[in-house]
């Protein structure tokens, strides 16, 4: 279980196939914090520790989590936004982020707003994920609000602290992103459709 709120930025240094699964080794300045068999959110996606070495660690994917995200597009060199799991009793000061990505999105434009930033992303809506007015998305792992909820497409508003601190400053028009919807809003949904 994570929050959604950064802790550092990771960079990617390796990428191994092995057969289906994608060994990923990445520094980190929390590397020195870190244990074998520890839950690590990167851009979103819950993956678990399996080496240390030095100021470096590796996590694996399999082929189900590659397919469901945006780690095909990852390559050396690429900045991550990593989070540890929370611990309990902490103050919960995103939302709560599974680390479970639902889908993949699509940067479709990113506007600056004197100081701050509007980045607009779709997504395929035949999935049944919603986004609603003020409510919560994860966008790489960063709980977010969202601002003008569509069908298939919302914005959120990025401050400079974000801006910096993530790999937001990265994105690009056409960028691929991990998204995880709300949690309740999941849940919701499914009713929904279980009732019609």
């Amino acid at each position: 279980m994570f929050t959604g709120i950064i802790e550092t930025l990771g960079i990617i240094k390796d990428l191994k196939k092995d057969n289906d699964n994608l060994h990923v080794t990445v520094s980190s300045s929390i590397t020195h914090e870190l244990k074998i068999d520890q839950s690590v959110a990167h851009n979103g996606v819950c993956l678990t520790v399996v080496a240390i070495n030095d100021d470096a660690f590796t996590v694996t994917a399999i082929k189900e989590t590659i397919q469901k995200t945006n780690l095909g597009d990852w390559r050396v060199g690429d900045l991550l936004n990593i989070e540890r799991a929370m611990k309990l009793g902490d103050r919960l000061d995103g939302h709560i982020v599974q680390g479970h990505v639902d889908q993949i999105g699509t940067c479709k434009s990113i506007e600056e707003a004197n100081g701050s930033w509007y980045f607009t992303f779709d997504y395929n809506k035949s999935l049944n994920n919603i986004t609603i007015e003020k409510g919560s998305i994860t966008v790489n792992g960063v709980s977010l609000t969202v601002v003008n909820s569509k069908e298939s497409e919302f914005s959120v508003a990025i401050i400079p602290y974000t801006y910096e601190n993530t790999n937001f400053k990265d994105f690009k028009i056409g960028t691929k992103i991990n998204l995880e919807f709300d949690v309740v809003g999941k849940y919701v949904a499914k009713l929904h459709s279980l009732r019609q």
